[in-house]
């Protein structure tokens, strides 16, 4: 998410007086554009319902804000990832959904509505991919190891550690060093050592990092597979794999806080947001996965997307609470072993 400091309204001067509003706290950039123009103002449309957007704050720091205030973080709707949403639930922050108020819910397939939990909604699927640019590398890369390529020496951005995408890296560096997703990580951290010493540097926010690539300054970095394709799509001399070590799918949800003071219209956009039509819409979109099986894909996208139940494929699923009770030790060795090495 983009650390603005600006809430931006939808639909102002348009609603009605006295009409019933909804805040959603999410991303910037890109994603704010396309939710607007494919979700956000349709749902406005057919319900009366004025949207307040917020994109503000990274799912980390959205769920530290949802703690910090019991509950009550002055907005009805968050999209968050899978981790936050299983330990929101755990901590009695978030509301539990069902299909009694959410009917749509029960359209999801069932293995990754389960990611979720209960209190988490899976309005997208997207992976860790490795994005380059085609036009700087002689060659496709192929392992996640290219990153430590000699070419790539300052030819490299990361994210920081409050983006989930580093956490990822760091357990597919693992993986890919011989160690393993949350017990045996340092495999990882020694290898994220030698990444940071490859990079130009570290930046929070997705829209930012991509610009890196976008001048040419900075030829591969990890980047979510929906908004790479977005870039692809541009025409852009850039593409992305999933490299033969795998990848770890990104379960992205919507929660509602506890203390959300229109939970009802948090709950209708909800399921407006999970009808196939909507869907359909997100996906050709945003250029993501969707927890639904029976939309239509894009077929430029089919290829691109995870052909789950692939054993040609590996797909490495973290145990995401085990996960999220790992990050403030992480976060702390981040600092100390990784970030310095790229000065």
């Amino acid at each position: 998410m983009l650390a603005s400091l600006c809430l931006t309204v939808s639909g102002i001067g348009t609603g009605s007086a006295g009409a019933e509003t909804l805040i959603i706290n999410s991303y910037g950039g890109p994603y704010e554009d396309i939710i607007r123009e494919r979700i956000i103002e349709p749902f406005e449309k057919r319900f009366g319902i004025d949207v307040v957007y917020d994109a503000v704050g990274s799912a980390q720091q959205d769920y530290a804000k949802i703690k910090a205030t019991k509950g009550q973080p002055g907005f009805d709707l968050v999209v968050m990832t899978a981790s936050q949403s299983l330990q929101g639930c755990k901590d009695g922050l978030l509301e539990k959904l069902t299909p009694a108020s959410i009917p749509n819910l029960n359209v999801l397939q069932s293995d990754l509505a389960a990611v979720a939990g209960p209190c988490g909604a899976v309005h997208e699927v997207q992976y860790l991919s490795l994005l380059y640019r085609t036009d700087k590398l002689a060659t496709e890369p192929v392992s996640w190891s290219a990153l430590l390529e000699p070419e790539l020496k300052k030819r490299v951005i990361l994210p920081t550690f409050q983006n989930i995408m580093a956490v990822y890296l760091l357990e597919m560096m693992s993986v890919t060093n011989g160690g393993d997703l949350i017990d045996n990580v340092g495999p990882g951290f020694d290898a994220m050592a030698k990444v940071s010493a490859q990079s130009v540097g570290f930046e929070q926010s997705s829209a930012i990092l991509e610009s890196y690539l976008r001048e040419g300054s900075v030829w591969a970095m990890p980047f979510w597979n929906g908004r790479a394709q977005l870039m692809v799509d541009e025409g852009l001399p850039v593409d992305y794999v999933r490299p033969k070590e795998g990848t770890i799918p990104l379960v992205a949800t919507l929660n509602v806080p506890v203390g959300a003071a229109n939970k009802e219209a948090a709950r209708k956009f909800i399921d407006f947001f999970l009808e196939k039509s909507s869907q359909e819409a997100w996906v050709a979109g945003y250029r993501v996965g969707s927890a639904r099986s029976d939309i239509s894909v894009p077929d430029e996208l089919k290829d691109r997307q995870l052909a789950r139940g692939s054993d040609d494929e590996p797909l490495h699923l973290p145990d995401l609470l085990r996960l999220q009770e790992k990050l403030p030790e992480w976060a702390e060795r981040w600092e100390r072993d990784v970030v310095p090495n790229a000065r």
